[in-house]
């Protein structure tokens, strides 16, 4: 099993400097530590993830303060772009990280997202398989059709050309059966999560995703983001992250409802008494961190790394950026470092 950092945090206003310390910290944590990537994602207008709307401009970050881990997006809302931008930014990231760049496209699901390219919101399932072949064929080296400023007819292609020769690309999905298969058809990696759906529900996708992937010839790579910190006592932990998980989830609830499958969100969070919404994020917080997250002991995180392994996950992706305060995530690295030792342990022992 591979473990990775991934980060989507609530943005803590309270935090006028230094903003980017976990971050930066993290990944250099992560690098000297054997990890095997450092997932940051996109995300507009809105408080929730609202540090990270660019992944391309922390992944540069990233780059230049660590020498072996990988640099991957997490995602890159494909629609919201155009191809050839998204090409030329995270090729001069290869190129600053001396080529460890990956990239997980999403189709994006928040209309006020759209406000940046709102031509491609209806459409945005297809424009997400259309954009990622294009960003894939860019970065080999091909030139694609464009019309200049003058109206005249054009073909260009990216500088500066990558260190990679080929792009590692995932599709991200948060949970819609077909959206796996896609990702097994494109050849792509697959990126998901646990809001919405648990791991006995994920174990059919993900053998669907398998099948799909076979069709072209590979196993394919499953990347599964969970909620993530760890310490020594059960009791302990379960008080100090209850409070930041549960205002986690408050603050992501109107995220989490709207990505449910297709177009039309199916509860309006604003439209839920307060009573309603303590219920649900009370009977969240209780399923993640009994069955749906790394979040208590070692020994405790290490059953459902079994388990996660068990339906066939490759990387497990840890968010550890969900409200505890900067200081104490640092510490509880530690202690995620000495899960992914333990887990990694019975593999090495027979190679």
């Amino acid at each position: 099993m591979d473990f990775s950092l991934f980060y989507f945090a609530n943005d803590s206003r309270e935090l006028d400097t230094d903003r980017y310390r976990l971050l930066l910290d993290g990944a250099r944590f992560a690098d000297r530590n054997g990890f095997t990537a450092v997932w940051t994602p996109e995300r507009h207008f809105h408080s929730f993830g609202g540090l990270y709307p660019n992944p391309s401009v922390t992944g540069a970050a990233v780059a230049t303060i660590t020498e072996r881990i990988q640099i991957r997006a997490g995602s890159v809302v494909a629609p919201l772009h155009n191809p050839l931008r998204i090409a030329e930014e995270w090729s001069v990231v290869d190129n600053l990280s001396g080529g460890r760049v990956g990239l997980s496209f999403a189709s994006g699901w928040h209309a006020v997202d759209f406000a940046l390219k709102p031509e491609n919101y209806a459409d945005r399932r297809q424009v997400l398989i259309d954009y990622t072949d294009q960003v894939r064929r860019l970065w080999r080296g091909e030139q694609v059709d464009v019309v200049d400023g003058t109206g005249a007819p054009q073909r260009v292609g990216v500088f500066p050309p990558p260190v990679q020769p080929e792009l590692p690309v995932w599709i991200t999905s948060a949970g819609g059966v077909e959206t796996f298969r896609n990702a097994g058809r494109a050849g792509a990696g697959l990126l998901t999560h646990l809001l919405g759906q648990d791991l006995d529900e994920l174990a059919g996708k993900i053998a669907e995703y398998r099948a799909a992937s076979r069709e072209n010839g590979s196993e394919g790579h499953v990347a599964l983001m969970v909620h993530t910190f760890l310490g020594e006592d059960e009791d302990v932990v379960r008080e100090q992250v209850r409070g930041p998980m549960c205002d986690y989830l408050r603050s992501s609830l109107g995220l989490l409802l709207g990505s449910q499958q297709g177009s039309a969100r199916k509860v309006d969070p604003s439209k839920l008494r307060a009573k309603d919404v303590d219920f649900l994020v009370e009977r969240a917080f209780d399923r993640y961190y009994d069955d749906g997250a790394l979040l208590g002991t070692v020994d405790k995180a290490a059953r459902v790394v079994e388990r996660a392994r068990a339906i066939d996950v490759d990387e497990i992706a840890c968010l550890i950026d969900f409200g505890l305060p900067q200081r104490t995530v640092l510490a509880g690295l530690e202690q995620l470092n000495r899960l992914r030792e333990l887990t990694s342990a019975p593999l090495a022992a027979t190679t």
